[in-house]
Formats: C-alpha cells, structure tokens, sequence
C-alpha cells in the first residue's frame, strides 16, 4: 500500500475497502508482536512503519529470520502523516482485520452457541465511547471465556482510540460485528440484562445464562425486544446516592461475577 492509503486507514470506510487497520505505539506494537510471533494463524501480512529511531528497538524485540512480518523505514515527517497523534512515537503497525470482522452488513448468525462451552457473550447494543469499548476489551481479556458481539450502529472497535484504549486486549478478545438484536434469538435460549429492578448479580442464577445484554450509554436496549427474547433482569446493588453506572464499568462488574 501506498503511504498515502495506509493515512487513510483512520478511516473506517477505508479500513472496510482495505481490509486493515493501524496500531500505534511502543506498548500495542509489542503486544502486537508478542500474539503474532505466538501464533501467526491469526495475524499474518503484517507491516510495520517506523523511523530510524525505532530501527535498533525492532531488532532486539523482532526475530526477523522468523518473522513474516515486513518493515518500511519512514522519516519523521511521513510518521507524522501516519499517525492520528500530535507527538507519535514512531512505530506503527497496520494489520489485517480478522474474518469476522469485514464490516459485513448481515448478521453472523451462522456462528451458533454451544451449550455445553463454558464461553460467556457480552452483547452491546449501539454502544457509542469507544473508550468505554476499549475498557471493555480490556476486562474481557483479562478475564478470558468470553466472546463480544457489537451492534449494527455500534462504535468501530478497530478506530484508533478504542485500539489505543484496550492496551492491546484488542488482539485477545473474539468479535463479532453487526450482529442484529432481532437475531440473537436464533442463536440463544437464555438471556440476562441490568435494570434498577432486577434480582441481584450475587444471586446463584445470574451465571446460568448464555448472553448477556448491555443497551447503548443512553438509551439502553429497547424494551420490545428484551420482552420479545424474555430476558431475565439483574442489578447491581449500590448505595442509591446516583441512579446509573457507566456502561463499562457495568460490564466490568459482571465480568467479575462470573468468572469468581
């Protein structure tokens, strides 16, 4: 790709035509190397810019002789140009976007639930910050067992802030992209959600579900359809001094009672 193109993959209709987004930074390029070396099945054709400076600092972190990896050495000026940050610096990936995440405008309701698996989905309805998506990456990361599966109308999880924001959880977690509410029925039997009014996440049933659903930061996931799948409502206790929690600090709390 011409550097001019790889600019425009700050772009999600050019990530979408493309096929590739951008990493950026010290911390995610490493992490970024760390999967890849470990498991190149699922990251391959991979590029790596950077300015001189960074030449001597890939070297002792990339094993070129095993590395399908390529590298362009760029000027300043051109890493400027790259990067969507005022002071980059200087080392830049850009990666393929995984299968399931081509920005198909069906749902992925091929892809069924196993019963048996132990495997959590978290669902976001039309969730809008990416920083919220990105520390949602993160929690789920860490936790582990877990798939997340986006909204059509959602925020792009391959923009640069949510990529910035997940530390790298962006390359541990499973996606799925616009997969519709209405869909969720074909693929699930058992579903859960958050209300003031629910019972509470320490209750011994909150971990018999298979999808978990979580609305947009304002508006929530409409009523209808939660009433059309039967979803059983849950809450978190808290002191009643405020009337809402942030949306992935929400899904940071679930998490945990799950997995504890």
């Amino acid at each position: 790709m011409k550097l001019s193109d790889v600019k425009k993959l700050h772009q999600k209709k050019f990530r979408t035509q493309f096929g590739f987004y951008l990493v950026e930074g010290e911390h995610l390029v490493l992490e970024l190397i760390n999967v890849a070396q470990h498991d190149s099945s699922t990251l391959g054709d991979i590029t790596l810019y950077v300015t001189a400076d960074y030449e001597t600092w890939l070297k002792e972190r990339l094993d070129f002789s095993a590395s399908k990896m390529k590298v362009e050495t760029v000027s300043s000026q051109q890493m400027q140009q790259l990067s969507d940050t005022k002071s980059p610096q200087g080392i830049i990936a850009r990666v393929p976007l995984p299968n399931s995440a081509l920005y198909s405008e069906r749902s992925q309701t091929s892809i069924s639930a196993n019963k048996s698996s132990t495997e959590k989905y978290i669902y976001l309805y039309e969730v809008q910050d990416p920083g919220n998506l990105g520390t949602i990456l993160r929690t789920l990361a860490w936790f582990g067992d877990f798939t997340l599966l986006l909204s059509p109308n959602s925020v792009d999880p391959y923009n640069s802030k949510v990529v910035r924001s997940s530390m790298g959880a962006i390359f541990h977690v499973n996606m799925e992209l616009n997969v519709a509410l209405e869909s969720l029925g074909e693929r699930f039997e058992r579903f859960a959600f958050l209300d003031m009014n629910g019972d509470n996440i320490t209750s011994d049933t909150f971990g018999d579900y298979q999808c978990y659903l979580f609305g947009n930061e304002a508006r929530g996931v409409p009523v209808d359809a939660l009433s059309q799948l039967n979803a059983k409502a849950y809450t978190i206790t808290g002191s009643g001094k405020i009337d809402s929690l942030n949306l992935a600090s929400a899904v940071n709390i679930c998490a945990y009672e799950l997995t504890r």
